[in-house]
C-alpha cells in the first residue's frame, strides 16, 4: 500500500516516472533485434560412420558397438547415447549434460574414434562428427536447372562452383546438392577373364591401389641446377587405366584392360530432383550455428 500512498502524496513525480518508463519502453522496442530463428543450444553431437557395402547387422556389431563403448568410457559429460544402423551407415547421437564443453567433447570423440578404427573392418575411414543445433535449419532452397546441360553437369557446377560462392556468405551453410549424378570411374571385372589368367578381384584391387598414387620424390641435383622430381602414376585420362599392370603370369604382364572394363560413369543415384518434369538439382541453404538473422522492429 505504500506505493499508493506515495502516488497520492507525489502525483507529479509518479507521473513523470511513468512517462519516462513509457518512453524508454518504446525506445527499447524500436531498437530491439528480433531473431527469426533464436539460438537453442542443445548439447548433442552426431557421429556418422560410413562403410559402403556393409549390412546393417554387421555395421552395428563391427562399427557402432565399438564406437559406443569407446565414447561412453572415454568422453566426459555423456548423459546417454542413441544409435541406429543402416546398410553402409552407422549413426550415433551423443547427448551431454548441461554445461559440458562441447568443443572439448568433440575432440575426445575424434580421438576415441581414431583409436577404435584399429578394431573395425579394414578400409573404413574416420567418422564425420557434427554438433547438432535446433537452429541449423533450412532457410532457403536454390533450384538449379538448364535446357542445355545434363544433370551430372548441373550437379558438378553446383558442388564445385555455386556452393563455394554461397559458403563465403556469413551465416550460411550449404551441404552437397540433392539430385544429379556423381562422377565415378568404375572398373567392371570380367570373372571369366580373371579365371583364365588365374587372377582374382583382389589382384585387380591391389593393382589399382598400387598404381594410382602420387609419391613425393624430392629433388635431383644435376650440375649447378636442382630440379624438382615428380612421380605421378595417377592416370590423366580414363583410357590409361587399361594399361595398369595387374600381375605377371607365365612371364607375361596382364594389364587391367585385359581382365576388366573401365568406364567413366556415375555412382548409383539415390535421389532425383525434377523441375518442370526435367532432371535438375537443388541446394538446401542452412543457417549456421550461432549466427543470428535479425531485423529491426522499427525498420520498414
Amino acid at each position: 500500500m505504500w506505493i499508493v500512498r506515495l502516488a497520492l502524496r507525489r502525483p507529479y513525480t509518479v507521473g513523470v516516472m511513468a512517462f519516462l518508463i513509457l518512453i524508454m519502453g518504446i525506445m527499447s522496442i524500436k531498437s530491439m533485434f528480433v531473431d527469426i530463428f533464436p539460438v537453442i543450444d542443445i548439447p548433442v553431437v552426431t557421429m556418422i560412420w560410413s562403410y559402403p557395402g556393409l549390412s546393417a547387422v554387421e555395421m552395428e556389431k563391427k562399427v557402432v558397438l565399438l564406437s559406443e563403448r569407446g565414447t561412453s568410457s572415454s568422453v566426459n559429460g555423456v548423459e546417454h547415447i542413441e544409435s541406429s544402423s543402416q546398410p553402409g551407415i552407422g549413426i550415433l547421437r551423443v547427448y551431454f549434460e548441461k554445461g559440458t564443453d562441447i568443443g572439448s567433447s568433440i575432440a575426445q570423440m575424434a580421438a576415441t574414434a581414431n583409436t577404435s578404427l584399429k578394431s573395425m573392418p579394414p578400409g573404413i575411414g574416420p567418422p564425420v562428427i557434427l554438433q547438432f543445433n535446433a537452429t541449423n535449419v533450412p532457410v532457403a532452397q536454390l533450384t538449379m536447372s538448364s535446357k542445355t546441360m545434363t544433370e551430372d553437369k548441373i550437379y558438378d557446377y553446383g558442388i564445385n562452383f555455386l556452393r563455394l560462392r554461397l559458403f563465403t556468405i556469413p551465416g550460411l551453410a550449404t551441404p552437397a546438392p540433392f539430385g544429379g549424378k556423381t562422377r565415378q570411374i568404375i572398373i567392371d571385372a570380367d570373372p571369366k577373364a580373371l579365371q583364365a589368367k588365374g587372377l582374382s578381384t583382389v589382384d585387380v584391387l591391389n593393382a589399382v591401389q598400387a598404381s594410382n598414387i602420387i609419391i613425393p620424390a624430392g629433388t635431383a641435383r644435376i650440375g649447378e641446377r636442382e630440379y624438382n622430381v615428380a612421380l605421378n602414376s595417377s592416370p590423366d585420362v580414363v583410357s590409361d587405366f587399361n594399361n595398369i599392370p595387374v600381375k605377371t603370369v607365365d612371364g607375361q604382364v596382364v594389364r587391367l584392360g585385359e581382365v576388366a572394363k573401365v568406364a567413366d560413369a556415375f555412382a548409383d543415384q539415390i535421389n532425383v530432383v525434377r523441375v518442370d518434369r526435367k532432371r535438375a538439382a537443388y541446394l538446401s541453404i542452412l543457417k549456421k550455428i550461432k549466427c543470428i538473422y535479425t531485423y529491426s522492429s522499427g525498420g520498414g
